[in-house]
């Protein structure tokens, strides 16, 4: 195996971060892209300096927080797997800022250089998830169980839909909300809007492709074992569905045929992004992340972390206390490697263990020797990915990341911080107040977004 030297990795990191240009760019959509990335390819000119503040109400989360331990399984310090709406997460384009609240439900429209309100627009429920803006229009789902479509430039109202089979309100979080809310946001790719509605499967629970331009609906499907929550993610052919239990469910774009879980449909969260070739997502253990192959749902690593970014060859893994960078390809290439060794040990011992409980000896010295050959190799793959770390750096703030060209921009508490992607170190920090659980970049601007209802713009 290679060894991964410091002019290499140097090389691969400048290779990418010329790639990279300075026109200013949008964030049409959490995430910035139907992969929810994260990700983009303009430069914050640092350092920076809050240009406006706008403040609103401190949203209300549609689910509680964790318990502060899980005596069962001997874990503690939990984390929440339901954070799609800790903050009014924020979208931009064409100079304006978008934003729905859980507290007013609203969506309101900024002028990204002023702060200053354009417009707003009154649902019937609560505004969990931000809204998506395409071809001059703006969606967004709410608990009243409607899909809205709006127009960017007035707020006009240009249609509206609903995904459940009727218009029956529950109590839900102390208001009156829909048997079915809306609580996936609405991912708008190639002039089709996607969307799911429905929180418990007694209930029936909808997953739905609408035309974008007037909301007929091109197909409706009922889901039966999966509960919609969270920002759903897009490739060429297939949704990937978040849900506040499990790990994501897929499904065919063309029709919304299930394709399946990943991983035996364990443990998951609301949490997930898309890579070319990976689909990461909330590991089963607490604090860590999932990395699977999206087509062939093998699994290939299980990090401890909260969040992360990839560009080219590199991955940038956040956790509680640590932000860090990897090699990426050589890193899921052993993986690969690990995994078909693994299989092979478990196969050579499965055998072994068949032929001791026969009492048989014929063949057993070989097959040991086998066990004792695999063995090595995986101590030589361990090794080999433990080399693939490029960078590892204390991280305090683990609320929030984004990957701009050249800097790693992360939330924390009462602060913000733009960190080099070279070496980790940090280059820029900012205060902001309250828990910073939402980023995004746009127009050559970093927006900030905070859970006591405050959103921050820095120049």
């Amino acid at each position: 195996m290679q060894r991964l030297t410091g002019k290499t990795v140097l090389g691969l990191l400048t290779a990418w971060m010329i790639a990279g240009t300075s026109r200013a760019t949008d964030w049409p959509t959490y995430g910035g892209d139907a992969r929810r990335s994260g990700v983009t390819d303009e430069e914050l000119a640092l350092p920076l300096s809050e240009a406006w503040q706008h403040r609103t109400h401190a949203p209300r989360p549609a689910w509680p927080q964790p318990a502060k331990q899980d005596f069962w399984h001997e874990q503690d310090r939990l984390t929440s797997s339901i954070t799609f709406d800790w903050v009014m997460h924020v979208t931009g384009a064409d100079g304006a800022v978008f934003y729905g609240s859980s507290a007013n439900d609203k969506v309101t429209c900024l002028d990204a250089a002023s702060g200053r309100v354009r417009w707003f627009f009154f649902t019937e429920g609560p505004v969990r998830l931000a809204p998506s803006v395409a071809d001059g229009k703006v969606y967004v789902g709410s608990d009243d169980g409607h899909v809205y479509c709006l127009d960017a430039g007035s707020g006009q109202l240009l249609w509206k839909y609903r995904p459940g089979p009727e218009d029956r309100r529950i109590p839900g979080n102390g208001r009156m909300i829909s048997r079915w809310p809306v609580r996936t946001g609405v991912l708008v790719e190639a002039g089709t809007a996607y969307v799911g509605a429905g929180v418990f499967p007694t209930y029936g629970v909808y997953l739905c492709a609408l035309r974008a331009a007037d909301g007929m609906e091109l197909w409706k499907r009922r889901l039966s074992d999966v509960s919609p929550q969270g920002y759903l993610l897009a490739s060429d052919t297939r949704l990937y569905v978040p849900s506040g239990r499990t790990s994501p469910a897929v499904f065919d774009r063309r029709d919304g045929r299930p394709l399946g879980t990943f991983h035996g449909n364990r443990r998951g969260g609301s949490y997930a992004l898309l890579d070319k070739e990976l689909l990461v997502y909330r590991g089963e253990e607490e604090g860590s992340l999932a990395v699977s192959d999206r087509d062939k749902k093998e699994r290939l690593a299980l990090f401890r972390g909260l969040h992360l970014a990839v560009r080219g060859p590199t991955a940038f893994i956040h956790s509680q206390n640590e932000l860090a960078a990897l090699d990426r390809q050589k890193h899921f290439q052993l993986a690969r490697a690990r995994n078909r060794a693994t299989a092979r040990k478990n196969d050579a011992e499965k055998r072994i263990k068949e032929l001791r409980k026969l009492g048989e000896s014929t063949g057993l010295q070989k097959l040991d020797g086998e066990l004792t050959k695999v063995r090595k190799e995986l101590d030589v793959i361990r090794e080999d990915m433990e080399r693939c770390w490029i960078w590892r750096q204390p991280c305090a703030h683990p609320h929030a990341l984004v990957l701009t060209a050249d800097l790693l921009v992360v939330g924390g508490k009462d602060e913000i911080a733009a960190v080099r992607v070279t070496d980790g170190t940090v280059a820029w920090k900012g205060k902001v107040t309250g828990k910073a659980f939402g980023l995004a970049v746009a127009g050559g601007r970093l927006f900030v977004s905070t859970d006591e209802g405050r959103i921050l713009c820095f120049h």
